[in-house]
Formats: C-alpha cells, structure tokens, sequence
C-alpha cells in the first residue's frame, strides 16, 4: 500500500489490538474457577491468553482437570458472565482513540475483522462510541471460515467496496497475520497486544511491526 493513497482502508483485530479486553475476559475465567473451587489465574498469566477467548482461557485454568469436566458447561458459564460483565474494565489501548479519529478525518474507511463471536463482539463495541463510524464488522462465526482463513478478511474489504490489496490489517497474533498475508493485504503487527514475546512476532513475515498506533497513522499518511 502506497501512502497518500485515497482508495485504502485498514482492518484491525480486536482484542489485543484496538480493546484490552484481558481483564474483563480474565475476570470470567476466574468467575468459573471460583464456582469449581479451583486456583484463580492473576493477570499476568491471563493477559498473554486473552487473545484465544474462551477455549484457550478455559485451557489455561482448568489444565488437565478440564477433561474430567464439561466443556461446554464450563464454555457457557463463561460466556454467560462474559456477556453480563462485557464492558467492565474493557479500554481502548493508548493511541488508539486519535488513530481512529484521525482515519475518519481522513476519510480512510476501517472495520473490525476478530475471532470472537459476532453476538459478543455486536454487545461489545457500542459501549465505545467511536465504533459508529466502523466500516465492517465480522465475527468469528460471521462465515464459515476464521482466521488464519483469509476468508473473512476478503469478505470484509469486499464490504469496504475495496481490492484486498488496497487493505492494511492489524493484528496482535500470528493467526492475524497468516490471515492478512494470505488475503494478500498489508500486515502490521500490534506489538501493544496479547503477545508474550514480542521478540516472536519478528518472524511472523508481518510488513510493519508497530510499536505504538501512531506507527501505524505514519504508514498510511
């Protein structure tokens, strides 16, 4: 993607990229453990989780006790209090805010492209009036396919009415990239997100490692 360019757009993950959802998503793990008597999870092993919604979490909870329980009791518990807590300590990430601002300023149109299920990501994003001016919203049970399937993310540009060429996506995990890669978009890593290792993310063949959301607004402008 050339910069000064009028017909350009940018996707972006969710989670761990334009919300720090870690500590209301944490805050229903450890909601679940509590009614299972099991150890609570503090923050800093949840937050690198956060980005893999219920499954991973639940995994990193329960551990080995998890195949002796239900699954999918435990999944709706989890979701159920999720859902009722959705917002609760639920932020933009510093930057973000002016970045967005700044696409809609610019007349760059930009959606959402995330793994977590449509319904929650719909109750979500009205809490942050910015989001009125998303573009596109696809879910992880949108279509089909999620990511690292380019699927979705060729639906969603399709939806901006642009060439996925003409796309930026920005994700903090590597199943984002191999998504934004295989869409043939321009990929930027979030290094502000869910990653344990930043140093990890070098390897992903992303285009742009950003630092900060202002690396980002650089790029395109």
């Amino acid at each position: 993607m050339s910069k000064n360019n009028s017909d350009q757009g940018v996707l972006f993950d969710l989670d761990g990229t334009l919300l720090d959802t870690a500590n209301d998503l944490g805050a229903a793990l450890n909601h679940v453990l509590e009614q299972h008597e099991m150890t609570q999870v503090p923050p800093q092993a949840f937050r690198p989780v956060a980005s893999d919604g219920a499954k991973g979490l639940l995994e990193l909870g329960f551990g080995d006790a998890l195949t002796t329980l239900d699954y999918e009791q435990l999944r709706q518990q989890f979701l159920r209090y999720y859902r009722e807590n959705i917002a609760r300590h639920t932020c933009f990430y510093q930057g973000i805010a002016p970045l967005l601002t700044a696409l809609n300023d610019n007349r760059i149109p930009w959606g959402v492209v995330t793994n977590k299920p449509i319904d929650l990501t719909q109750a979500l994003l009205p809490h942050y009036p910015l989001f009125k001016h998303c573009g596109v919203t696809v879910g992880g049970d949108s279509l089909a396919q999620r990511k690292p399937h380019p699927a979705p993310l060729l639906y969603a540009s399709e939806q901006l009415n642009l060439a996925p060429e003409q796309c930026i996506y920005v994700g903090d995990a590597l199943r984002d990239i191999q998504a934004g890669n295989a869409a043939k978009m321009t990929t930027v890593v979030a290094k502000w997100g869910y990653i344990a290792d930043t140093e990890v993310c070098h390897s992903w063949q992303a285009d742009l490692l950003a630092g900060e959301p202002a690396d980002i607004l650089e790029f395109i402008l």
